[in-house]
């Protein structure tokens, strides 16, 4: 219905009958129950804000994001609904469009773009601010896939720069460790005496460049890609074959391991190597953060319809939030004398099996990581046509 048709309605409404009246009244009602339902089909937020920025309309995918009440919303400011919004600084002097994002933590953390518009309307000449239309689109998704695709940029310029460093570093490590053996060869010539002090020295630097060659092994096979050799295994077989390799070590540290696995444990692909190799850097860093005099290590694994989980949960010192936020990043790790190269490694061999890690920790109360592995894997499916099909042709 048009301001046009609405401004003759006014100049005549003293002509019309209580009736004709009532009649006009259901149209205007049923006409804005109408554009009502087709806004609140829309998955973009819409919300129609008055000159000095009061809520008067807002559908129902803009109450989704914001994790607000229409009701309660009509009418109240929109700096009020949405903290961290100055209604000042965004609608301004000018009159000027706005396209922003934004983050919101509740009712759910998401990352959102509006766009804000002002309406305007010519009155003799001279333009008359209505309000604003705020727009609102949640670009999650995007925002992530983008996210991940930084990510995988740095992963492959690391997997180059990488090659670089071992084909620099390994050869003078091969050959350092070749002068050492001729050392060795000549010190064995020299009296006993000078033998013992020269040995020392020589062992101390034997053992450093086996720790610059350990490192740079463990670097590389944290970033280089590897295609898993996936036979249908069972998780818990694998989880028990990881213990009985670490149980001396175990053991030693007086570190109680309490197992909780599910019986009837769906088998999946899996490359058994891979996956004892993470499962082996979660229990060393599991048990690591235990004090000297041992503690509780907890392994559960459970299904669900959509996918096996495995957690491991320690008792230990925990993650500090400074840690957290980095946590994947390579050299950044809560042990001194850590790498931070074992979480790395187990997020990609669980990646490469379509799953995920979750890590959760609290300082002084321990960690907890958890790996989630899809039961099916992601392929694409074609949907079957549902059209009609013809009739065979019989030939006679």
């Amino acid at each position: 219905m048009n301001s046009g048709f609405i401004e003759k309605l006014i100049a005549r409404l003293d002509r019309l009958s209580p009736r004709q009246v009532q009649s006009l009244v259901d149209r205007l009602v049923r006409e804005r129950g109408f554009l009502e339902n087709v806004f609140d089909a829309l998955q973009e937020g819409v919300l129609i804000l008055d000159p000095d920025g009061a809520v008067t309309f807002l559908n129902g995918a803009a109450c989704g994001f914001f994790g607000l009440q229409n009701e309660d919303s009509v009418g109240q400011p929109l700096e009020s609904l949405v903290r961290g919004l100055d209604w000042k600084s965004l609608a301004g002097p000018g009159r000027q469009t706005v396209n922003r994002d934004l983050e919101v933590f509740y009712p759910e953390n998401r990352f959102l773009n509006f766009y804000l518009s002002p309406l305007v309307e010519d009155v003799d000449g001279n333009e008359e601010l209505l309000g604003y239309v705020m727009l609102v689109r949640d670009i999650t998704q995007s925002r992530r896939e983008t996210e991940e695709a930084i990510e995988s940029e740095k992963v492959n310029a690391l997997t180059l720069l990488a090659a670089g460093v071992a084909h620099e570093i390994g050869n003078p490590l091969n050959s350092l460790g070749i002068h050492l053996q001729l050392l060795e060869r000549k010190i064995s010539d020299l009296p006993p005496g000078d033998q013992e002090k020269l040995d020392e020295h020589l062992s101390t630097a034997r053992n450093e460049i086996q720790r610059l060659d350990s490192l740079l092994k463990e670097f590389l096979h944290a970033i280089r890609p590897a295609n898993p050799l996936r036979k249908p295994r069972n998780l818990n077989n694998i989880i028990e074959e990881t213990l009985t390799l670490l149980a001396p070590e175990l053991e030693e540290r007086n570190v109680r391991v309490h197992l909780n696995l599910e019986d009837q444990l769906p088998s999946l692909l899996l490359d058994s190597d891979q996956l004892k190799q993470a499962l082996f850097n979660l229990l060393k860093n599991a048990y690591q953060a235990l004090p000297g005099s041992g503690g509780e290590v907890h392994l559960n694994s459970r299904s669900t319809e959509y996918e096996v989980i495995v957690s491991v949960q320690d008792t230990g010192s925990g993650i500090s939030p400074e840690i957290m936020g980095s946590l994947f990043e390579p050299f950044r790790s809560s042990r001194q004398s850590g790498t931070g190269l074992g979480l790395l490694i187990v997020r990609r061999i669980v990646r490469e099996h379509g799953g995920e890690i979750k890590v959760e920790s609290e300082e002084g109360k321990g960690t907890t990581v958890q790996l989630y592995f899809p039961l099916v894997e992601k392929r694409v499916r074609l949907i079957e046509d549902s059209s009609p099909r013809p009739e065979p042709v019989i030939e006679v």
